[in-house]
């Protein structure tokens, strides 16, 4: 009855009440009561009150109170039954150290030890619930007055509760663990965000601070355990709280003194902050002797960060001038400096050892001039002044063992695959990654529909059985070509004339490709086309809206090639509910870069004459974007005989109607509202253009030669790749259309810029900075050489444009939306696949628009971009003057930038 009602002072009321035989009693009852209780509170819980957790602390007290053995007692107090809780509950300790207080002193003891011993470890970064465990076995532990055991977990148990100053002072644990605060694991993490000034309450550094000041705690033993936990090393997050808390204590001048040799200790490894701690107190000496200034500077000199080395270099200055004494001893740690990443540092030893190379003796020198092989030449030249030897040894850095190899041929691209013959190839749709299944599978149903529509509908039937959708876009293929595949299954029963029956394939794009084909409508030739969709169905024989600001605003807006297959396949679903649906496709590809052969085409236009077909208004559109540019003169003439609307239509675009779009990307001008991380939609983005005049009267087909705009949705059905074999003849419009989705979650990569490379049509700046974009996307693009592909490729078809590539990729480092360094990797990559030569034509259009003008402060990027440009020259043989190039190496500047276009310049001039 006490653990059912839940309260833990009833039951410690009832459990100090029993003699030794009932405590026996009820301690051996306790394990089998674990179910009874949980299914009574279970039944008397109301509905919303699921995971009542009301009887864990009854159960712990009972425990507590019966169970004889001090090790059997904190077994079960540590049960997994009682630490895992969902919801917080009032503190039990203080009931439960009411309970075992009436246990003998020795029992106490033994459990005080025991239940501290006990404690995990808690996971890095995060906090283990332990059900009251650590703050149960601190109670204990200060109610014995037992000496803690040595157990790393209790000091973290102790740390993790915030102290005052005041409760320190009463605490008898503090003689105990304060010691053992800088040897335990765990505790630098724990109090790792401590930054509480002297007076905040709840902090460690504050209280030890105040009770060090007081005299409470003594200073020595805070500051030797903070220089003792640096010395052990580890993660620099690990340090963070007792740098703090060596800060806070301000060691004095002596007290640094006596720490010396330990600071000293510190410079050569530890982490920089800790190390820039070590270099601050020692600095302060002004009694340092000269034995331990040289190992001081020797460790600075060798160390990474440049800020270190830099306060290293300054100290030797001051040695050297002070002392007036042999440097040879600091040789080859100045060495050491030469190879400092920084220009800046380089710089500055250089003239440091200048300065003093009258105190170098010949070792000394000969240590100096070994360390200059790493140094730019300009560097190396003024070293070699003072020091002798040849300063042309800094140049071999630039011997990088590159072979020029050649181009290789272009791609062959694989065949097609076979078009269906049976209704059994048409059972499974093909994934929408597989665009050439996707088109084969689409043309095989409207084929087999006509020729077998029973063997037909029993694949699909079958293949319904085993399989209930695609789970894809809501504006994917995937759901037209489900409802195809049902409306087949059904058999070749005629169909209701409701539209909207059939499954559930996005209607958005019902009626927007049929119109009539002799031209443009009234005025569509001088207004913007509206990208919107229509939402309800406007019927087969629905006119499209010739445009303006009103049209179809209602719709969701999708990408102009994206919505041209949505159309495409919801005409193949309606000729399937009305009846209409021809004996074959024409827009499907007759090549595997998404090509129609032209005669082909106008066969099938004769076919369609003769059987009195109407052409399908999407699948028509699709079949001209579909012709090569350079149509055959034979083919021209047999489409000039062709009489219906289709064929008319198609004879026209053979005849020089097909438009020829003007593209170009617009790059905002920059300013200090430009933020370089908000993508293509922001501020910083490219804006494409393409423009079409006049309209060719074929709705779809003027939207893709309208400009996509900044800021059109991402919902791309996840066919960015299928897009350049969509308009295989026009890959800069195709690449136009991928500006807006070069950052999106879907993004452009080194699969649609080799697919653009193969396509027709010639490349502008669209092609240009997809390209661009792959290069330098590490994240998306994978390596090197993979990012270098589609490069390769169009230099191997001799129509890459590496000016306009380098010109958009140095936009792209210019805003911020990459870095150099993967950029760079990716065409030396190029380079050793035989593209040098145009990777040089690439970088000199990336140093035309990266390269900071006279106004603009210089970088290390840049630097690190002229460095870059000079290996890629060698490469190419390249000569002639670059004109940024020389306007850089003309500055009155001795930074690394200025050095590196001096020597780019002068190689090539």
């Amino acid at each position: 009855m006490a653990i059912g009602s839940g309260d833990p002072e009833l039951v410690a009321d009832y459990v100090l009440s029993l003699d030794a035989a009932g405590r026996k009693e009820a301690a051996a009852a306790l394990p089998g009561h674990l179910p009874v209780v949980r299914r009574r509170r279970a039944a008397t819980s109301a509905p919303d009150r699921t995971g009542d957790e009301t009887w864990i602390d009854p159960m712990r007290v009972a425990g507590a109170g019966t169970i004889s053995g001090a090790a059997a007692t904190v077994a079960w107090l540590n049960r997994r039954d009682f630490q895992d809780r969902t919801h917080d509950a009032p503190d039990a300790t203080p009931v439960l150290v009411r309970v075992l207080s009436a246990r003998p002193p020795a029992w106490q003891a033994d459990f005080a030890t025991r239940a501290a011993l006990r404690l995990p470890g808690r996971p890095p970064g995060g906090h283990r619930r332990s059900g009251g465990a650590g703050t149960l076995a601190l109670a204990m532990l200060r109610h014995t007055g037992v000496t803690p055991p040595v157990h790393d977990p209790l000091v973290v148990e102790w740390v993790i509760r915030p102290p005052t100053a005041d409760r320190l002072r009463r605490d008898p644990l503090l003689g105990h663990l304060l010691p053992r605060l800088f040897e335990a694991e765990g505790v630098g993490r724990a109090l790792r965000d401590e930054r509480g000034d002297r007076s905040a309450p709840g902090v460690w550094l504050a209280a030890l601070t105040t009770l060090a000041r007081e005299g409470g705690i003594d200073r020595d033993l805070l500051l030797d355990g903070c220089v003792r936990r640096f010395l052990r090393g580890g993660p620099v997050v690990g340090l963070r709280f007792f740098a703090r808390l060596h800060e806070r204590l301000e060691p004095t001048y002596d007290e640094v003194r006596e720490r010396a040799a330990a600071y000293l200790r510190l410079l050569p490894a530890a982490p920089g902050s800790v190390a820039d701690l070590a270099l601050r107190h020692l600095r302060r000496l002004a009694d340092l002797g000269p034995q331990d200034v040289g190992e001081a500077v020797r460790a600075l000199l060798s160390r990474p960060e440049r800020r270190l080395v830099t306060a290293g270099l300054t100290w030797l200055d001051e040695y050297a001038r002070d002392r007036h004494a042999g440097l040879d001893a600091f040789a080859p740690a100045l060495a050491d400096a030469f190879r400092c990443p920084s220009a800046d540092v380089q710089g500055r030893a250089v003239r440091l050892a200048v300065t003093h190379a009258m105190q170098f003796g010949p070792g000394g020198v000969a240590a100096v001039r070994a360390g200059a092989r790493v140094l730019p030449q300009d560097l190396a030249e003024t070293l070699a002044a003072a020091f002798g030897g040849e300063a042309h040894a800094g140049m071999r850095r630039e011997d990088d063992g590159f072979v020029p190899v050649p181009l290789p041929a272009p791609r062959p691209i694989a065949p097609l695959p076979p078009a269906p013959r049976t209704a059994t190839d048409l059972a499974e749709l093909p994934h929408r990654d597989d665009w050439q299944g996707m088109e084969r599978w689409l043309a095989g149903v409207v084929r087999l529909h006509g020729e077998d529509p029973g063997g037909l509908a029993t694949a699909l039937a079958e293949r319904a059985a085993r399989r209930t959708g695609t789970g894809g876009p809501r504006h994917g293929i995937e759901a037209f070509s489900e409802a195809i595949a049902a409306l087949l299954a059904d058999g070749p029963a005629d169909r209701p004339a409701d539209r909207h029956a059939g499954g559930p394939a996005d209607r958005s794009v019902d009626g927007l490709a049929d119109r009539p084909w002799d031209g443009p409508p009234d005025g569509l030739a001088d207004r913007p086309v509206d990208r919107s969709v229509s939402g309800p169905s406007q019927g087969a024989s629905g006119e499209f809206p010739d445009g303006g600001a009103d049209a179809l605003a209602d719709g969701p807006r999708l990408p102009a090639p994206h919505l041209l297959l949505l159309c495409r396949w919801a005409e193949v679903r309606d000729g399937l509910r009305e009846g209409t649906l021809p004996p074959f496709l024409l827009g499907e590809p007759t090549e595997p870069t998404g090509h129609l052969d032209p005669g082909e085409l106008v066969s099938r236009l004769e076919s369609y004459e003769r059987a009195g077909v109407q052409a399908m208004p999407a699948d028509l559109q699709q079949a001209l974007l579909r012709l090569p540019r350079a149509v055959p003169p034979e083919a021209v003439a047999r489409a000039r005989a062709l009489t219906s609307r289709a064929g008319r239509a198609a004879a026209r675009w053979m005849d020089g109607a097909r438009p020829a779009p003007l593209t170009a990307v617009d790059w905002p001008e920059e300013g200090p509202d430009v933020k370089p991380d908000e993508g293509p939609a922001g501020p910083a983005g490219p804006v494409p253009r393409v423009h079409a005049a006049p309209a060719t009267g074929l709705p779809l087909i003027d939207l893709l030669f309208v400009g996509p705009g900044p800021r059109p949705d991402d919902d791309n059905g996840g066919c960015l790749s299928w897009w350049p074999y969509v308009m295989p003849s026009d890959r800069e419009v195709v690449a136009q259309h991928y500006l807006p989705h070069l950052r999106a979650r879907e993004s452009v990569g080194p699969g649609e810029a080799l697919a653009l490379a193969a396509a027709g049509g010639p490349p502008g700046e669209g092609v240009a900075l997809v390209l661009a974009h792959v290069v330098a996307d590490r994240v998306r693009g994978g390596a090197p050489e993979r990012r270098a592909g589609p490069v390769v490729e169009l230099a191997a078809r001799g129509e890459l444009d590496g000016g306009e590539l380098g010109r958009q990729l140095g936009r792209l480092l210019r805003r911020g939306w990459c870095r150099p360094g993967p950029a760079l990797e990716t065409l030396e990559a190029a380079a050793a696949l035989g593209a040098h030569r145009q990777v040089w034509e690439i970088v000199t259009g990336l140093l035309e628009t990266f390269l900071p003008g006279p106004e603009e402060r210089p970088a290390a990027r840049h630097a690190q971009v002229l460095a870059f440009a000079l290996r890629a020259a060698r490469w190419a043989g390249a000569r002639g003057a670059v004109p940024r190039v020389a306007e850089a190496a003309a500055r009155r500047a001795s930074n690394n930038f200025v050095r590196e276009a001096r020597r780019l310049h002068t190689y090539l001039t």
